[in-house]
């Protein structure tokens, strides 16, 4: 990857761009509501973004309950996938779980998408189970992956939501 790629923390001004990355990438997207409600009323939710060339490209997200986690979405624009920006989200994201607690991660990925398999492999997720016709567009097998262990957390990490007691 040749091109400066920077993670961020998701904004409300983002939601623009990482409408286009969405409605570009899923079947049946997201709408801009339930990701309103992900940024202001989900006290669970967590996003990243990832910059590249000056515009959003690509963004992660999962949400985080105790020690567990599930990502809910991961998604570049096509014309920056296979650049490694997948793989520097995932990283990105994994890393912020772990700081915010997290002692594994879950998530869901189409049967067929065998691209994301291999990114989520390499990442350490392996197979859990199988979700029969878990895709409503199209009625495909959704495989559950685990990643059993994450990196370590950062020390001193915080942010706007942490509570000091």
């Amino acid at each position: 990857m040749s091109e400066l790629v920077k993670i961020r923390r998701m904004e409300m001004a983002d939601l623009d761009q990482v409408m286009e990355v969405e409605e570009s990438s899923f079947a049946r997207p997201w709408t801009r509501e339930n990701y309103v409600r992900e940024l202001t009323g989900n006290q669970v939710a967590r996003y990243l973004v990832a910059e590249a060339e000056g515009r959003v490209v690509g963004f992660a997200g999962a949400w985080i309950i105790l020690d567990e986690s599930h990502i809910t979405n991961v998604a570049v624009l096509e014309s920056f996938r296979r650049r490694g920006i997948g793989r520097k989200l995932m990283q990105a994201l994994l890393q912020y779980l772990s700081n915010l607690g997290a002692s594994y991660a879950t998530l869901e990925v189409r049967a067929g998408n065998l691209p994301a398999q291999n990114l989520y492999g390499s990442l350490g997720f392996e197979k859990l189970g199988r979700r029969k016709r878990y895709y409503e567009d199209n009625g495909e097998d959704a495989l559950i992956l685990v990643a059993s262990s994450l990196p370590p957390a950062e020390e001193n990490f915080e942010e706007p939501e942490t509570l000091h007691m």
